[in-house]
């Protein structure tokens, strides 16, 4: 049994990873391969005895097209075209010797598995139905464009549902409960096995600094993302936003306000610390503790910065987010807690993408036009237990629970058998 897998993203890759772990773990696992559409795919690096079955590049646009159609035109100029048309041989070849394609992603995974004549699955991470409609009914929308997102009756088009519903498909794994009853209705293999997103995600508790030592304290987590140079033009309002709170809430006179404040920034591997800790200098904070290859702290008046790698720390030990990221405000929202969003310029984060995110994430997002809005969202959601409940809850049924990626393994395996 062999399977290629195809996924066309940095977060599209980190999902795949997680399915092909646990295919590896089963017992008579298929012979594996990985072939990464869009960037360098260095996520697989993570997996043994899991080749890349072909040429990769990363492209100008970061693989964000869909975002920026201007971004189309470099990546034509940067041999999109050329590598397209050796990768989609590559799974032709696959698919000659009886391999099995899971596509990871979107339309351009799925198109060219259904495209190359062998059986396929597919791993749905960029739409749900949550961008229409939630349990209730139809979203609201204000123009008439927007309106007509819906206008086939879901959020995947026609031709999308019908790549889905070929006999070849074998399994369709979409994000979501919703999103999954509504393609059941077309008679699409679907299966709500939930989100790998939520997978993998246990805390490390290896900070240097433990902000449970101090009492009545509030910590939240802040997310500039993780691809430069957008990470560091979004860490400018974010770190606006730190300031204000710490000067709305500096003096913990009110017994309702916390005393102290603690501000966990996730810092990809990618970034540069010195470019975060640069800007928190300028605006007065002073690097003090203890330094480590993976932590540096900020402090001033009754808070703390703490500039750290260990991502999944981040999300469990944060109250409430600050957050200009995708998947991981969406891993964040999924634990059950709620995340204040600041529109950025992109390439990823725009307003357009941050009002869609919005929709997908409900009441578990709230948007803001500027840092300065936050300490009042803030204040009103310490005052509202009713309202963090809610949060609580939706994030839950909107990301799902963990362990995901094995039941996803196991029903490949029951289709490949």
């Amino acid at each position: 049994m062999k399977l290629l897998c195809l996924s066309n993203g940095h977060g599209e890759d980190a999902i795949a990873v997680r399915i092909l772990q646990q295919l590896q773990r089963l017992p008579n696992p298929p012979q594996l391969a990985a072939l990464p559409l869009v960037g360098e795919g260095k996520a697989y690096s993570q997996l043994e005895n899991v080749p890349i079955a072909g040429p990769v590049q990363q492209m100008p646009s970061g693989g964000f097209i869909y975002m920026d159609g201007r971004q189309l035109l470099r990546d034509v100029r940067g041999g999109l075209l050329q590598l397209t048309r050796i990768q989609f041989q590559i799974i032709l070849n696959w698919a000659k010797q009886g391999a099995f394609i899971l596509a990871v992603g979107d339309i351009v995974p799925l198109l060219f598995a259904a495209l190359s004549g062998a059986n396929y699955a597919f791993v749905g991470t960029a739409k749900s139905e949550y961008y229409l409609r939630d349990e209730q009914g139809p979203l609201l929308r204000q123009s008439w464009m927007q309106r007509w997102e819906g206008w086939s009756g879901s959020v995947y088009l026609p031709w999308e549902r019908g790549l889905m519903s070929h006999s070849r498909c074998q399994a369709v794994f979409p994000r979501d409960r919703l999103t999954t009853e509504t393609l059941l209705k077309w008679s699409i293999p679907a299966y709500n096995l939930g989100n790998p997103m939520m997978d993998d995600l246990q805390p490390q508790t290896n900070f240097i600094y433990n902000p449970q030592q101090k009492q009545h304290s509030l910590t939240i987590t802040l997310l500039p993302g993780s691809r430069p140079p957008e990470a560091y033009e979004n860490w400018q309002p974010i770190a606006e936003a730190v300031s204000q709170l710490v000067d709305a809430f500096s003096g913990g006179e009110d017994r309702q306000q916390p005393a102290n404040l603690t501000f966990l920034a996730a810092i990809a591997p990618s970034l540069e610390y010195h470019r975060f800790g640069e800007h928190l200098s300028g605006l007065g904070w002073k690097k003090t503790g203890v330094e480590s290859d993976f932590e540096v702290q900020y402090t001033r008046k009754n808070a703390t910065v703490i500039l750290t790698q260990n991502f999944t720390d981040c999300l469990h030990r944060g109250d409430f987010a600050i957050a200009m990221a995708g998947t991981a405000t969406e891993q964040f929202v999924g634990l059950g807690k709620p995340a204040i969003a600041i529109p950025g310029r992109g390439p990823q984060f725009t307003p357009r993408f941050a009002e869609a995110q919005s929709r997908l994430l409900g009441p578990s997002l709230i948007l803001v036009e500027h840092p300065r809005e936050i300490p009042d969202v803030v204040r009103s959601l310490i005052n509202d237990q009713n309202r963090l409940k809610l949060i609580a809850e939706n994030g839950q049924k909107r990301m799902g629970q963990p362990g995901a990626a094995y039941r996803i393994a196991q029903c490949l395996i029951e289709k490949l058998i």
